[in-house]
Parts: C-alpha cells; structure tokens; sequence
C-alpha cells in the first residue's frame, strides 16, 4: 500500500490505523475540493445544489476523521485546540499576533508555533 513509507511488517497496529485515517482524511479532502469546485462552476442550479451537498457529506466525513485523529494520534489534541477551535479570521496564529519567546528572539523562524 502506498501509505506506508516505512516496511509494514515493523508498523504497529495503532500506526497502521494512524495511515488509514491520514490516508481516508486525504481523499476525503480531495473529494471535498472536487465538490466545491463543481458547486462553484455549475450554471444548473439543481445539479448546484446536489454538489454542494456531495461537498457537504465530505466534509462531515473529513470532520469524523480529524475527531478520530484528536482522540487516537498524538499532537492531534493540542492543535486543534490551539488552531482549530480558536480560529478566528485574521488571526489565525502564522503570521505574527503570538509573542516570541525571548529565548528564540534572533530567530527567523517560519512564524507558525513550536515545531
């Protein structure tokens, strides 16, 4: 399978599944954009409406992956609270509004958080 970078057979179960649900989380994402892009060009407003709902149910099942991951991955937990639930336009925490430690204040780093 091509989710895997590292030999299968040395993977745990917990990894395994960690690659399922990136990997269904991917094409959910893709299937996401698909839909979008065909709700946003149609001139039918029937067929509009039935690929905004097709986007709609994508987006659900990308949103019970992402729950999924918060729950049984590492890291997952923090940031969606740090970058998920507290989202706000024109703050979402890239570019600047979060102070820089005064250990890292030469620093040029990319401005997205602790990696």
């Amino acid at each position: 399978m091509e989710a895997y970078t590292e030999p299968y057979g040395l993977l745990g179960k917990q990894t395994v599944d960690a690659a399922q649900a990136l990997k269904s989380l991917q094409e959910e994402l893709e299937a996401i954009n698909f839909y979008n892009q065909r709700a946003g060009t149609c001139t039918n407003e029937d067929l509009k409406r039935i690929m905004a709902h097709n986007r709609d149910e994508e987006i659900e099942h990308a949103a019970m992956l992402i729950g999924w991951l918060k729950v049984y991955m590492d890291g997952w937990d923090k940031e969606i609270g740090d970058y998920v639930v507290n989202a706000q336009a024109g703050n979402m925490g890239v570019d600047g509004g979060e102070d820089v430690p005064e250990e890292s204040s030469g620093d040029q780093g990319l401005g997205i958080g602790k990696l």
